[in-house]
């Protein structure tokens, strides 16, 4: 009889073993993914196609995500003290290394859709309180949320700044159902962006509050100050650093849908206000003061100019610092709305970033990738001729020389914002004229920038 030989085979126990260790192996590897959140930029971006100032500053970046009230906030319809609370996402030097603590952001999009991305930051690591950092303050538009510009907060935070990101209640994707109920939180955010953000410079500027948002003993506190809004985020700022708002009838019959003059007038003294919610004279007897801590403010695509809501007299006395950036095809505030802002300035250094063939979205990050299903997700995230990870590293180096310029009073950094007339590099004789200062030799293309000083008595 011959022995037939077969080739060997596991038993069945090893071989449900191997499958259940390819599960958790997968499984761990989601589980990791998952953790680190998607990256939203690309590394392989040379350093020559980058401008100067969007490069990291020296500092290891902590981020913590704390809430806020404000006891006394009251509410302008019922004239009652109503409580408001805000969430906010804090970024600060540290003197941990960051690396080690590598963090998410975990939000959603206006379809309620959830997502992760990938932080540049510790979570929860030490505060660096050795110096007076300034503040700054980021202002999401309508809808958005805290972490909707984190590349500004990372960056600013990497050169020596704290920097709070708000999410402005009523006024958030999750807040709001986009898809039956858009305007829901509108009338809230009209009344409440510029209180917001003057709100979080108040509780920064006391010391307990700060070791609460913290968690350790500090002793730093905000003495200066800049803030950096868009859209409905830059609405509120021109007015926290002192414009008063001025709303037209018509606009606001447009709103509450009635022509009825007593609901109008009604609206008018709630929404009317100068320097983050104070009333005008005209009402309590004195003049609104702005907080003289603010130093710098930068508007991204701002809303209003466009429906004139903010009286000329009022910006021609604005005497904080000022830029206002925008796309030349702003199809939702529109560029001559900011434009109209931009010429009442008379009494502020002022400056003007246009981006050419730019629309609306000049500002948030990346899309997401669970925001490429739905028109509503990535068109809040999406420019159709810009690379949206350009226009973020043009927006670090313009916020880095504007609040370095004013808050620092670095002379160094003041002129890159010596600029003038647009950036192409366009030599009517041939060849190339000289590229802005901070940018490589043909990689300043499509821009434009104006840049006034404040007029002297």
């Amino acid at each position: 009889m011959t022995l037939q030989t077969s080739q060997k085979t596991q038993s069945p126990v090893k071989n449900w073993l191997g499958k259940i260790s390819l599960l958790i192996v997968a499984a761990s590897m989601q589980m990791a993914n998952a953790e680190q959140g998607q990256s939203l930029y690309s590394q392989n971006v040379h350093s020559d196609m980058m401008p100067e100032l969007s490069t990291p500053g020296k500092h290891n970046v902590g981020v913590r995500t704390t809430s806020i009230e404000n006891a006394n906030y009251v509410n302008v319809f019922t004239q009652q003290v109503e409580p408001r609370s805000l969430t906010l996402e804090v970024w600060y030097p540290s003197t941990d290394d960051a690396t080690k603590a590598k963090t998410t952001y975990e939000n959603e999009l206006r379809s309620g859709q959830k997502f992760s991305i990938a932080a540049d930051a510790g979570r929860d690591i030490a505060f660096d309180d050795s110096q007076d950092w300034p503040l700054v303050v980021i202002s999401h538009g309508y809808t958005g949320y805290r972490t909707i510009m984190f590349y500004l907060g990372e960056h600013l935070a990497s050169h020596g700044y704290v920097v709070v990101g708000i999410d402005h209640t009523d006024s958030t994707n999750e807040d709001i159902d986009f898809a039956t109920a858009p305007f829901a939180g509108f009338m809230s955010t009209l009344i409440n962006r510029s209180r917001d953000q003057q709100f979080v410079l108040d509780y920064f500027g006391e010391s307990q509050a700060t070791q609460t948002a913290f968690n350790q003993d500090v002793e730093w506190t905000a003495n200066s100050a800049g803030v950096i809004g868009y859209s409905m985020g830059g609405y509120g700022a021109i007015n926290t650093v002192g414009a008063c708002y001025d709303f037209p009838s018509e606009l606001l019959a447009s709103f509450i849908q009635s022509q009825d003059e007593e609901k109008i007038k009604g609206m008018k003294a709630a929404l009317n206000t100068c320097s983050a919610g104070q009333y005008p004279a005209t009402l309590t007897g004195s003049e609104p003061a702005t907080d003289a801590k603010w130093k710098a403010m930068i508007a991204f695509a701002p809303w209003g100019g466009q429906h004139k809501i903010f009286s000329y007299n009022s910006l021609a006395n604005i005497t904080v610092p000022s830029m206002l950036v925008s796309g030349d095809l702003d199809d939702v505030s529109i560029y001559a709305g900011i434009q109209d802002i931009y010429a009442q300035y008379q009494n502020n250094d002022h400056y003007m970033l246009t981006y050419y063939n730019a629309r609306h979205n000049i500002a948030p990050h990346p899309a997401p990738k669970e925001a490429w299903s739905v028109e509503i997700d990535y068109g809040h995230h999406y420019e159709p001729a810009w690379d949206q990870q350009r226009l973020n590293a043009i927006n670090e180096h313009f916020s880095l020389a504007m609040m370095n310029c004013y808050l620092k009073s670095d002379e160094q950094a003041c002129t890159y914002l010596d600029l003038e007339g647009d950036s192409n590099q366009v030599n009517p004789e041939g060849g190339l004229s000289a590229p802005w200062k901070g940018f490589d030799n043909r990689y300043s293309t499509g821009m434009a920038f104006e840049a006034n000083k404040a007029k002297k008595e």
